[in-house]
């Protein structure tokens, strides 16, 4: 039960700073970071991918609530999260427990890394070629792109740095 409230208190909280804070920041008009990708990236590995293309689209659905843009992050975080096993199947294996959840101490520094800025990729290209609707301008979609997912993945292992939860050992 406590991995339960954990969950829900990440959900909320993650979802409160993504729409009262981070979607006023437009840094340059490249730059926007979406830190709410950091609950589908912290939802434990033996989920199953219905349950992760679930709770991926309502988070997606809620923060296009807030946001007011049509189902735009509901489609990209159903995307993300439906891709999610896969990716961590290749880029990590699939021995991994069940019970764990993606952290620096348990995919290793590097591992991690890799993880989150793939995750964040397939969320950010899906995003913005939704938003954008046109290649019109790919030069500045592509800058946009890149920026954004730098500036997430930096803000994720940030916080994931601070995480004093997942450095306890088990």
């Amino acid at each position: 039960m406590n991995n339960v409230i954990r969950g829900v208190v990440y959900f909320v909280i993650l979802v409160l700073i993504q729409v009262l804070v981070l979607n006023n920041i437009h840094f340059l008009r490249l730059v926007t970071p979406f830190l709410y990708l950091y609950f589908i990236v912290k939802m434990p590995v033996g989920f199953t991918s219905s349950k992760v293309t679930f709770f991926s689209f309502l988070l997606g659905l809620i923060i296009d609530i807030f946001s007011n843009t049509p189902g735009m992050h509901a489609a990209a975080c159903t995307l993300t999260g439906f891709i999610r096993p896969a990716i961590i199947k290749v880029l990590i294996g699939d021995e991994l427990p069940g019970t764990i959840s993606p952290s620096f101490k348990t995919f290793g520094y590097g591992g991690f890394f890799r993880y989150v800025i793939v995750l964040v990729s397939l969320h950010h290209f899906t995003l913005f070629i939704i938003e954008s609707l046109t290649l019109f301008d790919l030069l500045f979609l592509l800058i946009r792109i890149v920026a954004s997912i730098a500036a997430t993945t930096l803000l994720i292992c940030t916080v994931e740095a601070f995480n004093v939860e997942g450095q306890k050992n088990d």
